[in-house]
């Protein structure tokens, strides 16, 4: 990899850097504003003689306002416990996210932009009419997604499984190329180093034989892994470029809604999705948190249009004049091999549609044998931990794999919280030894699987814009059964035993972090 791909210069760690560095100026204005909301509150307790009144009565004003209100019962809970111990702070707090200050706008952008295509893909015709009556319930999955957006059924698509990061991005490579006509690129991390360098250097030769290159990363990197000019150095390449919700120095609650994609389209003809972001740890050229288990799928055939389509959604939030039909054209391909029925969708979370969830409700509801699933977190709500044991109770042979290196140690301690109600339901846990698993993986009954971005927490499921590939009966069922089994040769599982000798910090911790687990 040359040197003349490392764009960003390497950031130094000094304090006087820090010191004079955007993020700390950044942090220091939303310090700033903290402290003056803090003073307001302090001078408003001070001079008025009947707040303690007026404090009950906006107690229970606000509580009236969380029983009537559509949030989940846990997050109910939660801020219930917030408004208890800061009736104030919780309540201004809780005012706060629910007025959506700051994301308006992208709120209703969003939703123009998907009513506008919410019929720019066609159904492929006698797809739905083979799926009709079907015991898997697939026919009634399509019509439940294409409700939030435009989510077609496909039958003419070969599915290929990377059981590691490393293989996605050997893949990657070779797919990018052959691009002809447009790459597109959205990812949640992307940080300088070989991975990143060796995609860059064939994105950058793309673009001087004009090859349309479009790369869109999450804005948070901005203040963690890229500075705050790293579009403005691809687009200098020949490459345009976006951030998503960039850090701004005021306080507002649409920075909670991060673009956690991960999608690789290239010339409509294939395309790439699951959890590998681009950084060297995913295909584990430095060690971050000991080996690093991920996953990803490639697309080949007619279901990229909709990858294609959720990548221009996203892109156009920010154009003025959105474009869709140049990018959206039928490829007339035909899979050698197809097999099955490929459904790739997204979540928003702007609106009330808990897409993801629903999903892995699905799956764990009308599963008949098994229903494996790995995941590198597990905060669960109150709906979707009453799935998960009710499909272990009535026989389903549910096992979970989860890091047994972690990342967080919050997020860490917060799954060993349900481990003890989803043992003693049945459910079979286990912690993957050599390192960490970012995977997120279901599969069952030989029949169904998921690929994709989401996982099994709060961020995930209520704040994060999403994908994943939904697949019945696919060829490559069979290869994503037989990677969960040949991981679970390299995990420990998780007894009443070890529960009960688990560290006394994670337990506390576990409990405690349980009160607010959903703001997390």
């Amino acid at each position: 990899m040359s040197d003349i791909y490392r764009l960003a210069k390497p950031r130094k760690k000094g304090l006087i850097h820090l010191l004079f560095s955007r993020f700390f100026v950044i942090v220091l204005l939303l310090v700033v504003q903290l402290l003056l909301v803090v003073g307001f509150y302090g001078w408003l307790k001070g001079l008025l003689p009947i707040f303690e009144a007026a404090l009950v009565v906006l107690t229970v004003g606000t509580v009236i306002y969380l029983f009537n209100s559509g949030m989940d019962s846990t997050a109910r809970l939660t801020w219930m416990f917030i408004i208890a111990i800061l009736p104030v702070s919780g309540a201004a707090l809780l005012a706060f996210t629910q007025m959506n200050l700051g994301h308006r706008a992208i709120q209703r952008r969003e939703a123009e932009l998907i009513d506008a295509t919410r019929s720019a893909i066609p159904q492929p015709e006698g797809v739905l009419e083979r799926l009709a009556g079907d015991p898997s319930g697939t026919d009634d999955l399509v019509t439940y997604l294409n409700q939030s957006n435009c989510f077609p059924v496909y039958d003419r698509t070969e599915v290929r499984f990377f059981p590691m990061g490393e293989d996605k991005f050997a893949a990657m490579l070779e797919e990018l190329k052959k691009a002809e006509k447009f790459i597109f690129m959205e990812y949640f991390i992307i940080e300088e180093g070989f991975m990143w360098g060796s995609i860059l250097e064939i994105l950058v030769e793309k673009a001087k034989v004009g090859v349309d290159v479009r790369v869109m990363y999450d804005g948070m990197l901005e203040i963690s892994t890229l500075p705050a000019n790293y579009c403005k150095l691809l687009e200098e390449k020949g490459i345009k470029a976006k951030a998503f919700a960039p850090i701004r120095p005021v306080i507002s609650s649409h920075y909670n809604y991060r673009d956690h994609r991960k999608i690789l389209v290239i010339d409509g003809k294939v395309a790439f999705n699951g959890g590998v972001n681009l950084a060297d740890e995913y295909i584990n050229r430095v060690e971050r948190f000991g080996h690093w288990k991920d996953t990803a799928v490639m697309l080949r055939g007619d279901a990229v249009k909709s990858f294609t389509l959720m990548f221009l959604q996203m892109w156009n939030i920010t154009e003025k004049e959105p474009e869709f039909e140049p990018w959206l054209k039928d490829t007339r391909y035909v899979p050698e091999q197809p097999s099955g029925f490929v459904i790739p969708y997204g979540d928003c979370p702007l609106d009330d549609d808990k897409v993801g969830e629903t999903v892995y409700m699905d799956i764990l509801n009308r599963a008949t044998d098994y229903v494996h699933i790995m995941t590198p977190y597990l905060i669960l709500d109150g709906e979707l931990e009453t799935a998960i044991k009710y499909a272990a109770r009535r026989g389903v042979d549910v096992k979970l794999i989860l890091p047994g290196i972690p990342d967080k140690s919050l997020a860490y301690a917060l799954a060993k919280a349900h481990y003890k109600r989803l043992v003693e339901a049945g459910v079979k846990i286990y912690e993957y030894t050599p390192g960490f698993v970012h995977a997120k993986v279901f599969v069952s009954d030989d029949k169904k699987a998921v690929v994709g971005t989401i996982n099994l927490d709060y961020r995930s499921l209520y704040h994060h814009f999403e994908c994943a590939t939904y697949m019945y009966q696919t060829a490559c069922i069979a290869d994503i059964e037989r990677d969960f089994q040949a991981t679970l040769t390299k995990c420990r599982r998780v007894t009443p035993e070890s529960i009960k000798g688990e560290k006394l910090s994670y337990k506390i911790m576990g409990q405690l972090m349980q009160f607010i687990a959903p703001l997390m």
